[in-house]
């Protein structure tokens, strides 16, 4: 039988560690979001666009991603997450499986837009005591998955 409270524990760190994770990037600091994967990390996060790789190549992913997207025009991202499964694994890696709904507010428009609803797979390691994401998979429900 596995142990309740170390799983308990894993999954408190795994969610504490998705909060800052995504308040960096919700906050439009890119390079802080980019610092929460491995240093080869890999990122796969909308159809259509590459995979970025390392946290040089990610935080200039993101940044272009939201210049293309946004155009400078005022708006705030949150990610919620939601129903997530985390298992740890033989080798010592943690997968977390996830939803995801992104929700887009536009100054003055009071009904936010929800853009899109997603499955995540993540696989964290623990590197220096650190937990850290080497890969994202980011799959949109609208779209066949990847």
């Amino acid at each position: 039988m596995p142990d309740t409270t170390t799983a308990t524990d894993l999954y408190a760190r795994v969610q504490q560690f998705h909060a800052e994770q995504m308040q960096a990037l919700d906050s439009g600091e890119f390079d802080r979001y980019a610092n929460t994967f491995t240093e080869d990390g890999e990122f796969r996060h909308s159809p259509g666009r590459p995979a970025a790789h390392t946290r040089a190549g990610i935080a200039k992913e993101l940044k272009e991603f939201h210049r293309e997207r946004f155009a400078g025009e005022p708006v705030q991202r949150r990610h919620w997450f939601n129903m997530l499964n985390v298992q740890e694994q033989p080798d010592g890696t943690i997968h977390a499986t996830f939803y995801v709904l992104a929700i887009l507010s536009r100054l003055g428009e009071r009904v936010p837009e929800i853009a899109p609803s997603c499955l995540v797979r993540d696989v964290l390691v623990v590197e220096n005591g650190r937990l850290l994401t080497r890969s994202r998979r980011v799959d949109h429900d609208h779209l066949p998955p990847s």
